[in-house]
């Protein structure tokens, strides 16, 4: 190939697409939005999706649930370093699509991309340590054991930090999963494409299809009915507004749903507000559990009454 034809040669544009049970739709109004960088040039397009979208997605989670939830907490830690290996193969697509969508710099994209590969191993780390921490034997005054021990709420609905594409969106992700629970996840509506690109990781990473499910589009169309959903457990309202948290509050509690309450929003009305590169600490982790305690009864032991 000459050098002249080389130079002409027109680039192949990425379609990206959801990523709905391991598989990678479209969505189903067949709808698309222009994604654009800092300074408003075209990125891509990326499917808008609908409520059926999320609806499906729902549906998708609930089936993983029972093989991702039985499984050990050890292999779910394997699973997520699995994640983190891929995305350390992966790191320079990334680190220009953060760059891109946020406006940063080379250097400072790839800052937050080491944070968020790290942040997943930081979280592999922790699947099977958290249910020391956030069960044990409880004392009680009787012939009784007392156990209580953590177990994974359920579907969880993520709504991904609007302005930390990537290191905030595996933040709020990866304590969901690494408990057991599995997750909707609607990405930054500005700055959808990482999590687009993720999709792609956790597709050839070891995580089952259905663990995790990432929709794109306006965040208050797809949000509404999550937050409504019968079998949705629980809502991550991070990358919500002030208001729209307020509605989606509302709507969650028909069915009782745990809710993470965004932080105070910044002067944007965006509540972004949260320091990413700080150390998260359990309190995500924690937040997706039930406790369940088990009463045992003790029995005597021969004639001298001893018991154990």
């Amino acid at each position: 190939m000459s050098e002249k034809s080389e130079n002409n040669r027109l680039g192949v544009f990425k379609t990206y697409k959801l990523y709905v049970g391991g598989k990678f739709p479209r969505s189903e109004s067949g709808r698309v939005y222009e994604v654009t960088d800092s300074k408003g040039q075209w990125l891509a397009n990326a499917p808008q999706s609908s409520r059926k979208d999320a609806r499906d997605a729902v549906v998708a989670a609930r089936k993983a649930f029972g093989g991702w939830s039985g499984a050990t907490a050890y292999n779910r830690g394997q699973v997520l370093y699995r994640v983190a290996e891929m995305l350390e193969g992966r790191k320079e697509q990334f680190v220009r699509e953060v760059a891109a969508s946020e406006g940063l710099s080379k250097s400072k994209a790839a800052a937050a991309v080491d944070a968020a590969i790290d942040r997943w191993v930081w979280y592999a780390g922790w699947t099977d340590k958290i249910g020391q921490i956030a069960g044990g034997a409880n004392p009680v005054a009787g012939p009784f054991f007392n156990l209580s021990t953590p177990e994974p709420t359920g579907v969880v609905a993520v709504l991904a930090p609007q302005k930390s594409s990537f290191l905030g969106l595996v933040s709020v992700i990866a304590p969901v999963i690494a408990t057991g629970n599995t997750a909707v996840v609607i990405a930054s509506a500005d700055a959808p494409l990482p999590a687009l690109s993720l999709g792609e990781v956790l597709a050839t990473s070891d995580v089952p299809g259905g663990v995790v499910n990432i929709l794109s589009g306006v965040t208050a169309e797809i949000a509404a009915p999550l937050a409504a959903h019968q079998d949705v457990n629980a809502i991550d309202l991070t990358g919500a507004d002030a208001a729209l948290a307020k509605e989606l509050e509302i709507a969650a509690a028909d069915n009782l749903k745990r809710i993470l309450r965004p932080q105070p929003v910044d002067a944007d009305g965006a509540s972004d507000s949260e320091d990413w590169l700080a150390s998260p600490g359990t309190h995500r982790l924690t937040t997706f559990l039930e406790t369940k305690t088990v009463w045992h009864p003790t029995g005597a032991l021969g004639a001298a009454g001893s018991s154990y």
